[in-house]
């Protein structure tokens, strides 16, 4: 008896320690791990986010750019950290549910292994060319692309990413025929292009906008449905392609197993800087909108985005052994 009391005891002393770390957290520097490299948008938004962050919990949260494989390095990194909310992901479309159908033989489970804390932000892609490309417009570019079949080289943020796919979908909506050249962030194909190596993009609006409104690259649409508030001049690739659409987002991700403490405190903090006029405005000015979720609802969009990407895979034939 005296054993079963001495048992119960520390069971109670070690779940009180729990509850009081969860309580606590953080208490030494959170580190978040974007799956890409710096300069693109989420790095950009990871930057901000951790600042804010850093600013209300009094604790370093420090981005860790690790790309490669099209987000998959850094998102296999997390998936096998420690599961105490001191080392989180910011997914995103690409790395959180397009990898799933592309890469037949991930190191990880994106359902299994992970625990959603909080969708970040929406946002399109932009298509933009360089400015040597004559086209002014979408229908313009297509009449280009199939004067020039194959010679015009595109680049992307990686193999599988929401910038390849979205030009997948563009040049089998089109007909056309273009030349893939992958980067490891949408920062490196913007330099690219300005530096005459590339010829066209469908990328992350929320870095490319500013480099298309000081004219170094021309802009030609938006991915999204809607016309986008920050460029309402733009049009859509819908409008003279009906269905066409890629919105891409990210999210911040935990190790499955992350204290739910942990995850709920976090996702209201995020909720609450994402509300902030200065962080909302600064966001929507490169085209991106805020989107907090809670976590159960962020899981379930998730979910549903693994469904309908792994089915554009498919129609597209993508495949990265």
């Amino acid at each position: 008896m005296r054993r079963i009391f001495a048992t119960a005891a520390v069971l109670l002393v070690s779940l009180a320690a729990q509850a009081q770390a969860q309580d606590s957290w953080p208490q030494r520097a959170v580190t978040l791990v974007v799956p890409f490299g710096a300069g693109g948008s989420a790095d950009l938004t990871a930057r901000i986010i951790a600042t804010h962050l850093q600013a209300r919990f009094g604790s370093p949260f420090v981005v860790d750019n690790k790309g490669g494989a099209g987000g998959s390095i850094g998102t296999g990194f997390v998936a096998k950290a420690p599961n105490d909310g001191y080392t989180l992901l910011v997914g995103t479309v690409s790395s959180n549910a397009i990898n799933a159908a592309l890469y037949p033989r991930l190191a990880y489970d994106l359902e299994r292994d992970f625990q959603p804390v909080t969708l970040l932000v929406r946002f399109p892609n932009l298509l933009f060319v360089n400015p040597k490309i004559p086209a002014k417009t979408v229908t313009g570019l297509i009449d280009y692309l199939k004067a020039h079949p194959g010679k015009v080289n595109y680049g992307s943020s990686g193999i599988g990413t929401s910038s390849h796919l979205s030009t997948v979908m563009f040049a089998l909506a089109t007909g056309t025929e273009m030349t893939h050249i992958p980067f490891r962030s949408t920062g490196e194909v913007v330099n690219s292009m300005i530096g005459g190596h590339i010829d066209l993009g469908i990328d992350s609006m929320t870095t490319t906008l500013p480099h298309a409104q000081s004219g170094a690259v021309r802009a030609l649409a938006v991915t999204t449905p809607q016309r986008n508030a920050s460029a309402p001049d733009l049009p859509t690739i819908g409008e003279t392609l009906p269905g066409y659409e890629a919105t891409a987002w990210q999210g911040i991700f935990a190790p499955a197993g992350t204290p739910r403490p942990i995850v709920d405190r976090l996702a209201a903090e995020v909720k609450r800087i994402l509300e902030m006029p200065e962080v909302a405005d600064s966001l929507k000015a490169v085209g991106a909108e805020p989107a907090p979720l809670p976590p159960d609802a962020f899981a379930a969009f998730a979910r549903e985005e693994r469904a309908k990407w792994k089915e554009v895979v498919r129609v597209s034939g993508a495949r990265v052994d």
